[in-house]
């Protein structure tokens, strides 16, 4: 039997706040070729998740709020915020599911940010084709500033 603890969301807290990219996973499937994929996603703020939406094969994602809180946008095709929704552990919602295909992102707002996440298998990484043409790449310049952009804007909003 596998759990999820105190100990265990507190631990990937502290080692996503050291990695370089500001966030670490935790399987709980046993290979990337299982086809559901379920994992802990401990996410700190400075975290940059490049805009992106899994279409090859098209799949729907869900994640729910452990510890923490999160923002979860969707964006058109041109990148206009199209809905933007918190997820909190202790907030009027604590899960979301993003629809198959929506270009999406998600920013800890808060340290500590720790997200069950939930989607088909097997694991398929998301390729230039599943990446908004409209982000800055991961490594450039330009993500630091898109990431703290991605905690106050609203639907309506351009990048």
């Amino acid at each position: 039997m596998k759990y999820v603890d105190i100990k265990l969301l507190q631990k990937l807290s502290s080692e996503a706040s050291t990695s370089p990219r500001r966030r670490i996973n935790h399987n709980f499937h046993q290979t990337l070729e299982d086809p559901v994929q379920r994992f802990l996603n401990a996410i700190e703020p400075g975290s940059y998740v490049r805009p992106h939406r899994h279409n090859t094969p098209l799949r729907w994602e869900l994640f729910v709020a452990l510890s923490g809180r999160t923002a979860v946008l969707i964006f058109d095709s041109q990148g206009e915020i199209i809905k933007r929704t918190e997820i909190a552990a202790d907030g009027p919602i604590q899960a979301v599911e993003i629809p198959a295909g929506a270009w999406h992102t998600i920013a800890a707002l808060e340290p500590g940010t720790v997200l069950f996440e939930f989607k088909h298998g097997p694991y398929a990484p998301v390729s230039n084709r599943g990446f908004a043409a409209w982000s800055p790449a991961e490594g450039n310049i330009e993500c630091h500033e898109m990431e703290q952009w991605f905690h106050d804007a609203n639907v309506g909003d351009i990048w």
